[in-house]
């Protein structure tokens, strides 16, 4: 689509932290998190609604190759897994938790994280070197 954000950045138009990609996903660090380490992962092909997405099970697995990256990366508490947005393509947050925060609700009404470039491409690097 050719005023969707994700769809530029897949086609490299618009830069990104990028922590994952292969022939059908991309997955990319959040520029404005929940938490350190918070990661969107879209299709490359532009679909609107998440439980549109083909193959269905491999976007979730990636979601979960994923969250084990983050895992062994960042040692959080818990990952959570939320899919929500204003952006009209479909996206999984993939959020590593160093909180006691349980509900999509309360995520909500956080103020999110400050992350300067530096530290986004940082922990995206540390993402990408995890096994």
């Amino acid at each position: 689509m050719e005023n969707c954000i994700f769809c530029k950045i897949v086609k490299g138009q618009i830069s990104s932290y990028k922590v994952f990609k292969d022939e059908n996903f991309f997955a990319f660090l959040d520029i404005h998190p929940a938490s350190p380490g918070h990661t969107l992962l879209i299709p490359k092909k532009h679909i609107r609604w998440v439980h549109d997405v083909e193959p269905f099970d491999k976007y979730w697995e990636v979601a979960r190759i994923i969250m084990r990256k983050l895992d062994m990366a960042l040692d959080p508490q818990w990952i959570q897994y939320f899919v929500h947005g204003a952006i009209p393509h479909a996206h999984i947050h993939i959020i590593p938790r160093y909180d006691d925060v349980t509900t999509a609700q309360d995520l909500l009404q956080q103020s999110g994280v400050t992350s300067s470039n530096e530290e986004l491409a940082e922990v995206a690097e540390k993402i990408r070197q995890t096994a």
